[in-house]
């Protein structure tokens, strides 16, 4: 049997960004096309509006924010770590009741970044609270450029 895999939502068509866009990715849908998919977006989950102000880390990233040393902060100065923590948690669920065993998220994305995050304007290397979650359960997390060089028969 094949587990679902979970997506970010702007990957597959959902506008859902932060600016009120998506980020549909050929390379994804592609990937999916023979596949159970679940789409995501922790942020939404967590009752933030699109569009939306941006967020970034401060103190480090998805890990450290985990753990209490970091803290996620929205353009305005308004702490959003609880409600992506809370969301990421909630979301985790999929995780444990369907088996996913891959995610394929959106880099830089302070829930899903899987290489690079934003830490005040600038973008360094960094995963988001999402991510680490996933990681934690030993989840392969994949982000969408990596998608498009899987072999092809590959499981995802």
């Amino acid at each position: 049997m094949a587990f679902p895999v979970l997506v970010s939502a702007c990957l597959v068509g959902f506008h859902c960004r932060f600016d009120g866009r998506d980020r549909t990715s050929r390379g994804v849908l592609r990937a999916l096309a023979e596949t159970q998919w679940i789409p995501v977006c922790p942020e939404v989950n967590a009752g933030m509006k699109t569009p939306r102000l941006p967020l970034s880390f401060f103190g480090g990233s998805g890990s450290e924010v985990l753990r209490g040393e970091a803290r996620i902060i929205r353009e305005d100065g308004k702490d959003m770590t609880r409600p992506l923590i809370e969301s990421s948690r909630i979301l985790l669920d999929f995780v444990e009741k369907w088996g996913v065993k891959t995610a394929i998220l959106k880099d830089k994305s302070p829930s899903c970044g899987v290489r690079q995050v934003y830490f005040g304007e600038k973008l360094g290397r960094g995963i988001g609270v999402f991510t680490a979650l996933l990681k934690d359960y030993d989840v392969r997390v994949l982000h969408e450029d990596e998608v498009g060089r899987l072999r092809e028969g590959n499981d995802i």
